[in-house]
């Protein structure tokens, strides 16, 4: 009978243990609170540095990613400025809900965020899909912030609506809950030029994740995401961004442009026909960084920021 209960389990993809397992396994800092919008969304947030710095930097994660993203940019900028981060809804400990999904929902949240928050003289800080929703945000927006900073951003390479279709067919809930382990692995890989020892919590905490009965929300949340990037595209409203806006890319990113669909396109050509469209954009580039600039290049990304606040 045991080794019955034991075969199930497997079968289950060792879901009979979800009862033990939850999303509080996946450690957080201590200092995270918690704040609930006019809307009824819950957001999970951090806020280091002084509450009167001279700029507050609101940071916005990328799809699949939380706020522990930040943790080596805080560090250091948080000496000079308040540093807000969030977990968008859906992710991390924010709240969780059949919603959208899509940027002009995540663009809503974080203004109102903003606002609940009181805070002012804003620096929207963006990685991936998080800069597309900082771009979409002030472009509903235009005084919710005085500078702007994309890492890696979304929203630069544009696609036909046969590519859209190709992600609608490729991204569903059904292929994320069935990715085994070792793709998770790849998976995060992928976002590194050399994947660093110190982001191995992120592969640890996915896989927590997988045992827990978020999961199913989780993968039905991804595609709704990618979708909505698709969809909200911001590339012909770029020139209405006329704040100062800083762009930075790791010059080995894997994930811009999509390597199957734009096999003759290059990182630089992406980034350098966005930024072009900007008013008062600047590009920077990170030597031996992949996609998730902010973490693999923290040190000079830093050091582009201080800069570029001053």
């Amino acid at each position: 009978m045991k080794r019955m209960i034991l075969a199930l389990c497997v079968l289950l993809g060792g879901h009979g243990l979800i009862a033990q397992i939850s999303m509080m396994d996946i450690s957080y800092p201590a200092h995270t609170q918690q704040v609930t919008l006019a809307s009824g969304l819950s957001i999970a947030y951090v806020s280091e540095g002084p509450v009167d710095a001279p700029m507050t930097l609101v940071m916005v994660h990328g799809l699949g990613s939380n706020l522990k993203c930040w943790q080596k940019n805080i560090a250091e900028l948080s000496g000079t400025y308040r540093c807000v981060a969030l977990d968008l809804p859906g992710y991390g400990r924010s709240g969780k809900g059949d919603y959208a999904f899509d940027i002009a929902f995540f663009a809503a949240a974080l203004q109102e965020f903003i606002q609940a928050l009181k805070l002012e003289r804003v620096v929207l800080v963006g990685h991936s899909m998080g800069a597309q929703i900082a771009m979409t945000a002030v472009l509903q927006s235009p005084q919710l912030a005085q500078k702007l900073v994309l890492l890696a951003p979304a929203g630069f390479e544009t696609f036909t609506e046969q590519e859209r279709a190709w992600f609608q067919m490729v991204y569903t809930a059904a292929v994320l809950k069935a990715t085994t382990p070792e793709q998770i692995r790849k998976n995060f890989e992928l976002n590194f030029f050399h994947f660093p020892a110190d982001a191995e919590f992120m592969i640890k905490d996915r896989l927590i994740m997988r045992e827990t009965p978020d999961y199913e929300a989780y993968c039905q949340m991804i595609p709704r995401c990618v979708m909505g990037m698709l969809h909200q595209p911001v590339f012909d409203k770029l020139s209405q961004i006329e704040i100062p806006v800083l762009v930075i890319y790791g010059e080995q990113d894997a994930l811009i442009p999509n390597r199957i669909l734009h096999k003759t396109l290059t990182t630089a050509e992406v980034a350098l026909t966005g930024t072009a469209r900007l008013p008062a954009g600047q590009l920077k580039w990170v030597s031996a960084t992949g996609h998730f600039v902010q973490w693999e290049g923290a040190e000079q990304v830093n050091r582009y920021l201080l800069d570029f606040l001053k």
